[in-house]
């Protein structure tokens, strides 16, 4: 675990995400609220006041809440690409047409659903789209993207390998490249991505508004690359009173914890994990800055304890993945040691970011 204890007075002072971004979600077919649990036997369980989470394993039909930030970025990049003005009248079939027209193609790679997320929003627009994917890949995951209609190629490598080869790859005429992962001179796009996450928290506090519950003391997010627990420490770190910021990693892709621990980006060698969708091994360059001060603590996590409480959360009806499992880890071993001041009137918001699906279960 690493703590941060200059977290507390730290406040996110840049720009708010666009209020278009809400309204952009509520046009695209099969948009949906999704739900936030309480689960007030965790709770009493924890000693705490409220314990809620929110589940991620339908969002516009697919697995996991990356759709929200592919989406929005891709539609401002095409848009950009094609020199289309947007306003409200343009929608995600004009763009397409016009992208078409141009000969644009997308080109990605993924640990996991980001890359079926991007597919998707392709098929919507129906422009070509390449999925560059880590060797470690299960075949059942790449068979998932491809049902988008899109081509998928495997790297001989892991997940940074597949960031060198997608940008490569990029470099084409029409192309764009299409990342939730920042670096020097790469950040707008990274940026649209975290900007397309704040529906989820729009959302989430809507219907703590509508329980009656609140304020947020302490949120929990899972950490890839860091994009979307930047959006979250933007978020929080923005409000008054403020909420602690909790960021959780696995234990073989604990980039954020050692970033931390030496004050600059440090990328690491991962190894394998249940929790696939966070195995990333260098943090986003444009996630670093807010994650440098605004992330209250890193905790890592095993797969054991994910999988431990992948089968609390089914047991409670939240039926999602390892990843989506990992906060409530973390918020067990932060109340184990007792760290960040959780106790009985802490208000905790844990973000489940995916849905059931199959892994090896550890021993």
């Amino acid at each position: 675990m690493f703590l941060n204890p200059s977290a507390t007075s730290w406040t996110y002072t840049g720009p708010p995400p666009s209020l278009s971004v809400l309204p952009f979600h509520r046009r695209l077919p099969d948009y949906n609220t999704t739900p936030l649990h309480p689960l007030p036997s965790l709770a009493q369980a924890l000693g705490l006041a409220h314990v809620l989470v929110k589940d991620e394993s339908n969002r516009f039909g697919l697995p996991a809440f990356k759709i929200l930030g592919a989406s929005w970025a891709t539609f401002k990049a095409v848009a950009a690409k094609c020199d289309v003005p947007l306003d409200e009248g343009v929608g995600v079939e004009e763009l397409g047409a016009a992208a078409r027209k141009a000969g644009v193609r997308i080109v990605t790679c993924t640990a996991g659903n980001w890359g079926r997320a991007v597919a998707r929003m392709g098929r919507y627009m129906q422009i070509v789209v390449t999925v560059f994917v880590p060797s470690a890949m299960d075949e059942s995951t790449q068979e998932k993207i491809r049902s988008e209609g899109v081509k998928v190629e495997v790297v001989d490598g892991d997940y940074d390998a597949t960031v060198l080869t997608a940008r490569r790859e990029a470099e084409g005429a029409g192309s764009i490249l299409m990342m939730d992962t920042g670096w020097e001179g790469y950040e707008e796009i990274p940026q649209w991505v975290v900007e397309g996450y704040s529906t989820m928290l729009t959302e989430t506090d809507e219907q703590l508004r509508d329980l009656g519950v609140g304020p947020v003391t302490h949120a929990i997010a899972s950490v890839g690359v860091g994009s979307w627990a930047q959006a979250v420490a933007m978020h929080y770190k923005s409000t008054t009173p403020s909420a602690a910021v909790i960021a959780v990693e696995p234990g073989t892709a604990a980039c954020l914890k050692t970033s931390l621990g030496a004050g600059k980006i440090t990328p690491i060698t991962t190894g394998k994990s249940i929790m696939n969708g966070m195995n990333c091994g260098t943090v986003s360059y444009t996630a670093w800055e807010v994650l440098r001060h605004g992330v209250d603590a890193c905790v890592e996590v095993t797969d054991a304890e994910a999988h431990h409480d992948l089968q609390y959360l089914h047991s409670q009806g939240v039926k999602n993945g390892p990843c989506g499992a990992a906060p409530v880890s973390a918020l067990r071993r932060l109340i184990e040691e007792k760290r960040l001041g959780l106790g009985r009137d802490s208000v905790v918001v844990l973000f489940s970011t995916e849905g059931a699906r199959e892994y090896p279960v550890p021993a």
